[in-house]
């Protein structure tokens, strides 16, 4: 499972973050953050000058949280540094409506931010939703398959999330291998899925100790915008998406300071 933020430290961000932003706008969005650079250090996280996170190291993560939209100043340091000697200075943007899964991915010498839109609409009655997010670095491209052969995912690569799956409940043997071929990468015997939940399931690490990461959710109440895509990969508008993963780049020990405004 997940290693999450600790509760105070996500009750204390989404705290933080509902202070008014410097340029407010209406509406809320989803926001969860992850460390997936396997050989990156743990850093702290400073938004509009209070200390939010502190020693996030792989793999942590956020849970979805509801922040305002609008923007905010995020610096990033390394452990116990402070605020002063932050790598990352920049403002931060996210949009009103949309739910983001924000990733900092690759190995430290060449980590770069993967900034994914999610989809948190509900499931069709009785059904799950299931996607798989390919973060190990050094994997090559798979395919997801159940026990029997059938392909529910084909070709996934490094950094991309697949569609949504739509999958009745029940319990799944599933198993990941190269793509195109036959040989088990991960095997995930009995995996249960609920009616009306969301799946998040996330291959992380390096090959050779290659980690499946399971994160569940409920869906949001209201509908999804209709321009809500349900595929990874999008370019936000108004930079914001560029923005958000500069704090995360630091995440992989990014020594050069920046700071964009």
């Amino acid at each position: 499972m997940i290693r999450k933020l600790s509760i105070a430290l996500t009750t204390a961000l989404l705290f933080a973050l509902l202070a008014v932003p410097a340029f407010a706008q209406s509406g809320t969005a989803k926001v969860r953050v992850i460390h997936a650079s396997p050989d990156a250090p743990a850093v702290d996280v400073f938004v509009n000058g209070n200390a939010v996170l502190t020693n996030v190291g792989f793999f942590a993560a956020s849970p979805y949280l509801d922040l305002p939209a609008g923007t905010y100043r995020v610096q990033v340091a390394p452990t116990g540094a402070g605020a002063g000697s932050a790598v990352i200075d920049a403002n931060v943007t996210i949009e009103a409506g949309r739910a983001y899964t924000i990733a900092a991915v690759g190995p430290v010498a060449s980590i770069k931010p993967q900034v994914i839109v999610d989809n948190l609409s509900a499931p069709v009655a009785g059904q799950a939703k299931v996607r798989v997010y390919h973060f190990s670095p050094d994997a090559p491209a798979v395919d997801v398959k159940l026990a029997n052969g059938t392909t529910l995912i084909s070709n996934l690569a490094f950094p991309d999330a697949s569609d949504y799956l739509e999958v009745p409940a029940g319990t799944y043997d599933l198993q990941v291998t190269p793509a195109g071929g036959d040989a088990v990468v991960i095997n995930l015997a009995g995996t249960r899925v609920e009616a009306g939940q969301i799946y998040s399931v996330f291959a992380t690490n390096f090959v050779a100790n290659i980690t499946p990461q399971l994160a569940v959710t409920a869906p949001v109440t209201t509908a999804a915008p209709a321009t809500l895509p349900r595929t990874g990969g999008e370019t936000l508008p108004l930079a914001a998406a560029a923005l958000m993963a500069l704090a995360l780049m630091a995440v992989g020990g990014l020594v050069m300071r920046r700071s964009m405004r």
